[in-house]
């Protein structure tokens, strides 16, 4: 029985730091939890994003992207919309990840594509 409780403990401790940003790109606006808009310069956006290579490298920072396969994997899901005015949030895709950040201050989607 004590052997369990550690292994829900533990469970849940290792769950709680899973933070990544693991992003789906969804086909349908309906399915998604934030639409975004992918911008041709950074000025235009709210937030700066860099696409990592892994999924680990994309821990605990909203600016740092990684775009996995399935949906089940996914802490967000996002759909790409073709107008800015149909988008909940902009973007603008970095080539490099120091230069990866949040444009706007008082955005209502700090947090959300770190994990949970």
């Amino acid at each position: 029985m004590s052997r369990t409780i550690f292994y829900i403990f533990a469970f849940i401790l290792i769950a709680g730091f899973a933070e990544a940003g693991n992003i789906f790109k969804v086909k349908y606006d309906y399915q998604a939890d934030v639409k975004v808009f992918s911008c041709d310069y950074d000025y235009q956006a709210d937030l700066i994003v860099f696409v990592c290579g892994y999924d680990y490298q994309a821990k605990g920072n909203d600016a740092l992207w990684y775009f996995c396969d399935y949906d089940y994997q996914a802490d967000t899901k996002v759909f790409f919309t073709q107008y800015d005015y149909q988008a909940d949030l902009k973007i603008y895709f970095c080539k490099y990840d120091y230069q990866a950040k949040w444009n706007s201050n008082g955005n209502k989607f700090v947090g959300t594509f770190r994990g949970k």
